[in-house]
Parts: structure tokens; C-alpha cells; sequence
């Protein structure tokens, strides 16, 4: 199915206390448009900030800028159906999963829905405690596998912390996550482009990191000589793009015709490429300063 009939959906994990509230908020409060729709097990398990709310009936919490924030129970399958069903329908939709869930079986059951597509796992971390939590016999393996199967591990609540524990901290999720890149955050205020699909070329990108501390954040544009193997092409790109953390573009696929690719961290997804698009890949990485 092309990309444009499908709705994107981020799964949001991270144990107790991590800061997944927060990166809800911070995400509507810089929504610039987008119609989000956030999910979530019970409303009480996350509190969306007051201003935001403009009316609120059982299943359905409507908030500012046409998005919505409904509760699904014990049938996820069922709410992702309604949301279908929406007119409009959501641009893109945040799932965020309780502490004790494991995001990616929650991916695995969502990418069996036609008209959805996971664009990627998020997973918070708390700086200041997840190394101590990920040894703790009740935590511990509960922790280990949200972080293992990240596709980008936001280490938020960075500023808490000595340098020397960021470091050591950041290393060590090097090593569980398996390349998954590793953005440091101060209450979550990460752009959302980073997380979201909402760019087509690097002066957009560029726009939207503009209102956020985004020093360590570079883009770029790679355009193909000629034709390619769409999925081999974005390998490259993951193994050639130190840091990457997000990529969309398009590119003249061997067998003639155009294809979209996506990449959230190591996930990729190719799909049909809307009519009369140029190609060229836009990159997002996160990083030191790049030197000139």
C-alpha cells in the first residue's frame, strides 16, 4: 500500500517515571498543524496538560489543533479500526504504551493493519536511574527488552546528571541497543521531526529544529546517481550516516519505477512513491558538531 494511505504510528515506551508524559505534551504543544491522535491503555495512566483539553466525552479527549487523545481498553485492535474510520483522519498517531508493556510486540500486532504503519519504536530512558533499574530482578528483563528492540532511545533528564554518568550512561546503551542512535534530552524537548514524518527537503528540517536547541542535530540530501535498489540504498545510508536517526525521500528504483523509502534508526520501509516527486534522500543525524 502506498505510504500516503497508510497512517503513521509511533509507539512510545519506557518504564515508570522515564518521561513519556512529557514527550506527549511536548509533542502536541509543537504539532504545527498535525492532527495527532495519542492512544493510550487508560487516561489516567497519562495526564495530558490541562490547556490542551477542549472537551472530553468516555473514549475520546479532544484537544487543541483538531488532535484527539482516546483510550482503548483491553482491545488496541478495535481503537486502531476506529481510527479509520475518523474523518479527517489523524496525520500521525502516538501510541504510548504503559511502563510494564513491551512496544514491540505492541509494533508487531499493529503492522498486521492495512491502513497503518509503524513508523517506529521510541523508548524513554532515565538518565539518572536506568542503569540501576535495568539490574533490578523485577525490572530487569521487563527493561532490557523495551530498550533491545528501540528503533531511537531518547536518554532524557540528561541535565540530572554528572557528565562522567551521561557518558557512561550513553555508552552502555550503545551496547544494549544495538545501534539504535541515542538522542540526549532535557524533558524530552527533542523537534519533532526527529520523531515524526513531517519533512520533504533539509530547508524544511532546518525550519522546524529552528524554535529548539538542535546544535547536534544535522541534515542532509542524498540523491542517487541513477537508479537503485531501494532497500540496499537505505542500508547504505544507515552504515554510511554516523548517527542516523531518521531519513525520507525517494529514489529511481532498477525496476523503473519511483519508490519512497523510510528510515526511523535501523527500521526501514520502502513503498510506492506518490506521482511527479524527484528523487533524493533527506537525512536527519544526531551528533557532535560536524566540521564545516
Amino acid at each position: 500500500m502506498s505510504d500516503a494511505l497508510q497512517t503513521p504510528v509511533t509507539v512510545i515506551g519506557g518504564y515508570l517515571g522515564s518521561g513519556k508524559t512529557t514527550l506527549v505534551n511536548h509533542l502536541l504543544r509543537n504539532a504545527n498543524g498535525k492532527r495527532l491522535a495519542i492512544l493510550v491503555n487508560e487516561f489516567g495512566e497519562l495526564q495530558i496538560d490541562a490547556d490542551l483539553i477542549e472537551a472530553q466525552d468516555d473514549d475520546i479527549i479532544s484537544l487543541a489543533g483538531g488532535c484527539v487523545c482516546c483510550s482503548y481498553g483491553n482491545d488496541l485492535i478495535m481503537a486502531m479500526l476506529d481510527m479509520a474510520k475518523m474523518d479527517p483522519r489523524p496525520d500521525h498517531i502516538i501510541l504510548e504504551a504503559s511502563g510494564v508493556a513491551l512496544p514491540a510486540a505492541i509494533a508487531s500486532s499493529l503492522s498486521l493493519l492495512n491502513d497503518f504503519s509503524v513508523d517506529g519504536i521510541v523508548v524513554v530512558a532515565d538518565a539518572e536511574t536506568i542503569r540501576a533499574r535495568s539490574k533490578d530482578k523485577y525490572m530487569s528483563d521487563t527493561i532490557l527488552r523495551q530498550l533491545s528492540h528501540a528503533d531511537i532511545v531518547m536518554l532524557n533528564k540528561v541535565d540530572l546528571v554528572s557528565d562522567e554518568n551521561r557518558e557512561m550512561t550513553h555508552h552502555w546503551l550503545n551496547e544494549i541497543t544495538e545501534r539504535a542512535p541515542v538522542i540526549e534530552t532535557r524533558r524530552c524537548a527533542v523537534p519533532p521531526v526527529v520523531l515524526l514524518r513531517d519533512f520533504e527537503r533539509p530547508e524544511n528540517v532546518d525550519k522546524a529544529f529552528a524554535p529548539h536547541q538542535a546544535d547536534n542535530y544535522h541534515t542532509g540530501l542524498s540523491v542517487p546517481d541513477g537508479p537503485v535498489d531501494p532497500a540496499e540504498f537505505a542500508g547504505r545510508l544507515i552504515q554510511e550516516t554516523p548517527g542516523l536517526v531518521r531519513a525520507k525521500g525517494f529514489v529511481n528504483a532498477t525496476d523503473g519505477s519511483m519508490q519512497t523509502i523510510q528510515i526511523v534508526g535501523n527500521r526501514i520501509e520502502i513503498t510506492q512513491a506518490p506521482f511527479g516527486v524527484e528523487a533524493g534522500v533527506v537525512t536527519i543525524s544526531v551528533g557532535p558538531p560536524q566540521d564545516a
